[in-house]
This record gives C-alpha cells, sequence and structure tokens, in this order.
C-alpha cells in the first residue's frame, strides 16, 4: 500500500526470482557456502548464526546479522565497558534526565516544561574515502536520531580532525568534509554553534568527523521507537531506497584500513538535505497530530536495523514485505534492499486508524510513503520478497543479542618510555627572555591548531533561526529555546589527542573537564554530557586498553562531577599502522560534550572583551605543566610526559563561581585556559572584538612559583581569565574566595596592543593587534587557499 502521491512513480518490480535464498531453501541445503567473512562476520560469529537459526541463514538474513552484529551497530567490543556509565549514575546525577542511554538521543529537562535531546557520533571512515558525502551525511544522521526522539533540531556542532597540514592528501580531506559539514547544515537551515578543528600526522588515513545535534521539545512531546500494539503499520517514508551506502557506516566503521584504502569499500551515502528538511518538518507534523507511535530513522544498516530494532523494543513481533519498498534501482535484490544505507529515510508505526490521516500528512509534504510491514504476536520477525520468505529470525538476535567480547587489552610496552620523555628530560629549550616570550607567542598563535578557524567557520551559517547568543569562536556555543524567557542551553565539545595518548584516562577526564569549563565560562550551569569514543582496533591489545582507560576515566569523573552520560558513539578501527607499535592508530579521542542551562541567554558571557578599563582577573593557580602542550608541540614537535594534573573538586568550584557571577551580572568576559595557555587567551579575546590588554605576570609567578615562561604557556587546568567592571571586581574576588579558587588581578583592558610585563629581569613584550590578527586569521587561508 502506496500513498497515492507515489502510485504513479513506483518502477516496475522485477519478476519473481525462482532461485531466490528463502527460508525453507536455507533449510534444504544446508552445507552451501556463504560469504559470511567478505561480510565482516568471523568463523564463529557464522557458527553461532547458524545455532540461533537452527540452519543457515538465507542471504538476507546474512545480510541483515553482518551490518547488525558489525562493530559500529552492535559495540560488541565496548558494551561490556561501557555499561560503566550506566552503574556509575547515582540519584541526584538522574534528576533532569528524562530518557538516558539506550534511545536514539538522551533527553534532558531544561526547566519551564522545556527538554533538550542531544547527541554526537561519528562519520569517519566514510569521510576519509568520499569527503563531501561523508561528512554531508554524518550531519544528516545525527539530525535524523534528534528528530526521532519528537524534537525539533535547533543547532549542530562539528568535531574535525585531519592529518598534517603539509601532508599532499590532507587539502582534498579538508576541503571535501568542510564544505559537506556546511553544505548540508546550512541547507538544513540549522546554526553550526562550535566544535573543533585539529590537525596531527595520526589522523592522516583516518580522519575524524563527529557531528553533534541538538533539538528542543516539550516534556510531553517525548517519542521512544518501540513496535507495539498487534495490527499496527510498519510505514516507510521519505527518499527512496538505493544503491548508495550499501552497508556503508556498518562495514566502513568496522574495518580498518590498508595501504590508504579500506578494505571493504563499499558507495558512501549520498545526501539529500532539502529532501532532510521536508522530513523534518513533516515528522513534526506527524507527531503534532498524533498520528504515530513512534519514528526511527534509517542511518547505519538501514532497514536491517530499523526492522530488527523497532520489534525488538516492542512486545511482539513484525512482518515485513520488501516488495512495496519504493526503489530508486529496480534491479536491487533483498539483501541490498535490506542493507543500503541511503538517506533521509523513516519508519513509522502507525495505527490503523490513523493510517489515512498519516499519509495524508505525507501527502501534503509530497513525502513518498509505503506501507511495508504490520506489527504482530509472533515474538519473530518476518520478512518475504516476491511473495516469499527470506527472513524469519528472533529480532532480539539481531539488534540486542549480538556478540559481547571481553577482549584483551594491556598497558602498552612503549607506554612507560612515552611518559617518561617529558619536556624537561627531552632538554626542551625555554624562552629565556621577553622578546623570546613574545615570538614564542606569535607563532602559537599562528600555529595550525590554535590558528582562527574562521576559514573554516565562514563557511557556516551561525546564526540562522536566530536563536543563537554565542558561537564560534566564543568558548561554548548557546542557543536560545524560550523566546518568551530567554531560557536556552549552552553546549561545548572537547578533546585532546595527545593528552588522551600520553594518558588515556587522564585524557578522557581532561576533555570532560574542559568542555565542562567552556560551558561554565558561558554562564550555564552543567547538566549531561555525550561523547563519542575514537579509537584504534578493539582487536589489537594497546588500543584496546586505551579505550578501556578512557571508558573508567571518563565514568568517574561524570560521577565527580555529577553529569551524567546521555549517550553517544564509539568509533572504532581508526588505524593503518603495524599492531603494538606506537604509531599503529590514531591518538585516543574521546570526544566530550557537555550541555549546560542558562535562565537567560540574553546574559550569556562572551569569550572576548568588548571594552577599555575592565579588570582582568585570573581564577585557579598555575603550574609548571607543559608536556603535551602546544608549546612543546609547535616549538620542539615533541610529544612526551604526563598531560596536566586533573582537578575535578577545582573545575566544580570554579563552575560554581563563574555561574554565580554571570547570574549577579558580574563578569563581561571569560575565557578558559587550555591550549597555549595564558598567552593564547589574552590573544584570542583582545582579538575577539579588537580591545587590547596591559597585563603583568610576576603575581603569578610569585604566587604560584613558576617562571614567567610557564605562567604564560602552561597548560594548567581549572583556570579562566574574566574582565569584570573595576566596581565588581570585590565582588567577583569574594565569590571565588568563597569557594576556594584563588583569584589575582592580572591588569586591564584597552588599546590595541597586548602588553605582557613581568616577564624576565622585569622586562615586557608588547603584540599589536593587526600584528597578531595577520598571524592568527591568515595561517589557514595560506595553507589551503
Amino acid at each position: 500500500m502506496t500513498a497515492a502521491s507515489a502510485d504513479a512513480a513506483v518502477p516496475a518490480r522485477p519478476e519473481p526470482d525462482q532461485h531466490l535464498d528463502t527460508v525453507s531453501r536455507a533449510a534444504a541445503t544446508p552445507d552451501e557456502p556463504q560469504p559470511f567473512a567478505e561480510l565482516g562476520l568471523k568463523p564463529d560469529e557464522y557458527q553461532r548464526i547458524r545455532d540461533i537459526l537452527g540452519r543457515r541463514p538465507t542471504a538476507a538474513e546474512l545480510a541483515m546479522y553482518s551490518v547488525m552484529w558489525s562493530e559500529h551497530c552492535s559495540y560488541k567490543s565496548s558494551k561490556v565497558h561501557l555499561r560503566k556509565f550506566g552503574e556509575r549514575v547515582t540519584e541526584e546525577m538522574t534528576e533532569h534526565l528524562l530518557v538516558g542511554i539506550g534511545e536514539n538521543a538522551g533527553v534532558v529537562d531544561v526547566g519551564d516544561g522545556w527538554a533538550v535531546t542531544f547527541k554526537v557520533e561519528s562519520h569517519n571512515h566514510p569521510s576519509f574515502v568520499e569527503p563531501y558525502q561523508g561528512a554531508a551525511t554524518g550531519v544528516g544522521g545525527i539530525v535524523r536520531d534528534i528528530i526521532s526522539m519528537g524534537a525539533r533540531p535547533v543547532a549542530v556542532m562539528d568535531q574535525l580532525r585531519f592529518g598534517a597540514v603539509d601532508h599532499p592528501d590532507t587539502a582534498r580531506v579538508v576541503h571535501g568534509v568542510v564544505s559537506g559539514v556546511g553544505g548540508y547544515g546550512n541547507s538544513l537551515g540549522l546554526p553550526n554553534i562550535g566544535g573543533e578543528l585539529v590537525f596531527d600526522a595520526s589522523y592522516q588515513g583516518n580522519p575524524l568527523v563527529n557531528a553533534l545535534c541538538v533539538g528542543v521539545l516539550r516534556h510531553e512531546d517525548i517519542h521512544l521507537a518501540n513496535a507495539s500494539g498487534v495490527g499496527n503499520k510498519v510505514v516507510l517514508f521519505g527518499a527512496r531506497t538505493g544503491g548508495d551506502g550499501i552497508g556503508g557506516a556498518s562495514i566502513l566503521a568496522s574495518e580498518t584500513f590498508e595501504d590508504g584504502v579500506p578494505a571493504k569499500r563499499p558507495s558512501v551515502q549520498v545526501g539529500d538535505p532539502f529532501m532532510e528538511k521536508v522530513l523534518i518538518e513533516c515528522c513534526l507534523e506527524l507527531y503534532a497530530a498524533q498520528v504515530v507511535d513512534g519514528i526511527q530513522d534509517l542511518g547505519a544498516a538501514g532497514i536491517s536495523c530499523a526492522t530488527s530494532e523497532l520489534a525488538s523494543n516492542g512486545d511482539g513481533g513484525m512482518h515485513v514485505w520488501l516488495d512495496d519498498v519504493l526503489l530508486r534501482d529496480p534491479t536491487l535484490n533483498a539483501g541490498e534492499i535490506l542493507m543500503s544505507e541511503s538517506q533521509e529515510r523513516m519508519m513509522a508505526v502507525v495505527r490503523p486508524e490513523k493510517l489515512d490521516e498519516f499519509l495524508a500528512i505525507t501527502g501534503k509534504w509530497d513525502v513518498e510513503t509505503a506501507v511495508v510491514g504490520e506489527v504482530n504476536d509472533s515474538g519473530r520477525l518476518t520478512i518475504d520478497h516476491h511473495g516469499q520468505r527470506i527472513v524469519d529470525v528472533d529480532p532480539r538476535t539481531v539488534a540486542h543479542e549480538g556478540p559481547v567480547y571481553d577482549r584483551p587489552y594491556a598497558r602498552p610496552a612503549w607506554q612507560d618510555g612515552l611518559q617518561a620523555d617529558t619536556t624537561v628530560a627531552a632538554g626542551l629549550a625555554r624562552p629565556a627572555s621577553a622578546e623570546e616570550l613574545r615570538a614564542t607567542a606569535l607563532r602559537l598563535l599562528a600555529s595550525p591548531n590554535l590558528a582562527s578557524k574562521a576559514w573554516v567557520t565562514d563557511q557556516y551559517d551561525r546564526f540562522v533561526q536566530g536563536n543563537t547568543a554565542l558561537a564560534q569562536p566564543d568558548d561554548g556555543g548557546v542557543v536560545r529555546v524560550d523566546e518568551a524567557t530567554g531560557r536556552g542551553v549552552a553546549l561545548a565539545t572537547d578533546a585532546n589527542g595527545r593528552y588522551g595518548k600520553l594518558d588515556p584516562r587522564a585524557g578522557a577526564q581532561l576533555a570532560l573537564a574542559e568542555a565542562y569549563r567552556n560551558v561554565a565560562t558561558a554562564g550555564a550551569t552543567p547538566m549531561a554530557v555525550t561523547d563519542c569514543l575514537n579509537f584504534g582496533s578493539p582487536e589489537h591489545p594497546d588500543s584496546m586498553w586505551q579505550l578501556v582507560e578512557a571508558i573508567e576515566g571518563l565514568a568517574d569523573a561524570c560521577q565527580e562531577l555529577g553529569v551524567p552520560v546521555t549517550g553517544g558513539n564509539v568509533s572504532l578501527y581508526n588505524g593503518t599502522g603495524e599492531p603494538g607499535q606506537i604509531d599503529s592508530a590514531i591518538h585516543p579521542t574521546p570526544v566530550v560534550g557537555v550541555l549546560g542551562v542558562l535562565d537567560d541567554v540574553r546574559t550569556a558571557v562572551p569569550s572576548g572583551w568588548q571594552r577599555a578599563g575592565l579588570s582582568l582577573l585570573l581564577l585557579g593557580a598555575t603550574a609548571d605543566e607543559l608536556d603535551g602542550s602546544a608549546w612543546a608541540e609547535v616549538e620542539h614537535g615533541h610529544l612526551g610526559g604526563l598531560p596536566p594534573r586533573v582537578d575535578l573538586a577545582a573545575e566544580k568550584a570554579l563552575a560554581g563561581v563563574l555561574v554565580a557571577a554571570r547570574e549577579q551580572g558580574l563578569v563581561e568576559a571569560a575565557h578558559d585556559l587550555s591550549e597555549g595557555g595564558l598567552a593564547q587567551v589574552l590573544l584570542e579575546s583582545s582579538l575577539r572584538f579588537g580591545v587590547g590588554a596591559r597585563v603583568a605576570v610576576d603575581g603569578v609567578t610569585g604566587r604560584d612559583g613558576v617562571s614567567p615562561f610557564a605562567a604564560l604557556f602552561s597548560e594548567t587546568t581549572a583556570r579562566v581569565l574574566v574582565a569584570v567592571d573595576p566596581e565588581h571586581e570585590l565582588e567577583v574576588a569574594g565569590l571565588a574566595e568563597a569557594a576556594g579558587v584563588p583569584v589575582l588581578r592580572l591588569g586591564t583592558t584597552g588599546g590595541e596592543t597586548v602588553v605582557v610585563a613581568g616577564g624576565f629581569d622585569g622586562d615586557s613584550f608588547e603584540l599589536p593587534l593587526a600584528e597578531a590578527r595577520d598571524a592568527h586569521e591568515g595561517t589557514l587561508p595560506r595553507i589551503f587557499g
């Protein structure tokens, strides 16, 4: 049964295939060879499928199990460890959590009956094979996850990591990915409010393209996807099913790359953002009309995933007929139809009495629609093609009861040596004069990872929809949720792969701490977490150890900070080197996103000061922590030692001060100290609105016992530079002192130059903003054109 608008366009169906691999044929030919290895299944996994079914699988069943049991869909290597996120959630942490781990996206109560849903996911390997479409469909996929929860998408973010800037292939990937992210997001009319852009040789063959979306909904509008209610219809709507992306993300994300190409290279999905825009509005009207029991997006594994997950989450079974799936390519066989990851498709469960109204709404939006199944009480998922049974499985064995591996892991043999190779042990030369400090600050400011990202972010629309309060280059993105009250949310995503390489556990905690701090810097109260864990092969003990350490560290840190993980993604097999070597995989890169809440986004705090005469206060103490720093990388190409110490108690106290200061209207600007240290923050905050500053670091050197060099370039955490009106200086200092947060006045804002005094022998240096701006803003355009 199809919508009237779609009838005329249905292509002629091929004649029934007399050699179709049916369930009865599979039972009669138990010894027929099957290409399970080519589909990514191990021999023991294939045997397990046979044991479950009591026969060999049909070709279609084999396709379903192969994609749903892939690493990307089943989390078979990480599931046993990911449980720690749930095990370490306290009752206090769930106070504002409406939907947690296990659904398409987490949902958080943000007050006044409003809720937000947010999630970050990866599209890494497809973005190496075909950068534009890989990145574009990564954005489209995460947006559909948000739609399926009943929410209107309101903003996106992207976390991008590429290979070395001077590698001949980097430009290909950068141009394609950035164009894909911008082209799809801009076409959807979604503001891109933040993210990351990092270059490092470890990502050369495995770029990371992580995308986040946040959506807004009322509490009563939350929808969960499951196929319940005998007789309810299963409806496929949106774009037609084609040959693009057959097994795409599910296979690509579950395999390594060899000699620069994927071991299995099916087509990367092709996106159509204008179709997705229509789909957003169509889904929201379907929800508002209350004509759907639930909607599931078709992402990785396509119809295989949607049908098996809907049936598995329900309380009965489901029967599906593939003949009525609308195809772009009528030559697709049953397995290809099931595995296709064609984009912009959704599957709904609709009560029979609501079907006509459902079809009227999809017809209004000119969205092609087909009824392809029905909920029953069989407890089975059965699928017919040309009237013949090609799938007969227990859906839970496909969607939720796949292999779970407790893979061996061990601290790498090279880890101790890496940690022992500190910047001190390596004898790295440090600046010893004011002029050398100036030159170092300028070089770091112009380095690819610290330079302005405007070349990229200017390709994204940051203010469409009119609800963006803060966006790049501010520390956190802020969007308004409620126009009447100004209530809104702040989001920040962070990771530092260099820290993760030195210590995966601390690296994950530092990623959380920085995102948590960035949200608080904007003045928001941190409330919830999403994560995307990007690591090497789980079959290598080194990479598996890094993953386990990161999960353990992140789970502990979330518990201490009181922010629950609401969901996320795991991306493994990001490696091309020889197993067991220090450079066999990407740097461990746990991307952590933190969501915070503000009662009024008009009071959100920007990262730069806008007028002269403000007092600059440094919140937090400084230690000599240069291992893994931007200085060590830019000036010496060095990576070794231990990352900065994690102090979650200090982070929590600091966040409390920042939120209170924003609520009382005491702070005009705030910028967290992370990569590049105080020097980088002084320059970035001055360049933000073209207002300079005059500071002295002798207070830091005297109080904290560090050199002028460490005062400027150390990456000690739990530190923020704030700009306040002199009238409020004592009030802010009082808030800090009451919370046990060290506070120190550094200087004032004003002029067209950044002046830093208190250097070696009391010398000072000056850096005109015009010179700094040229270095900061010209780097990426000069590299990539």
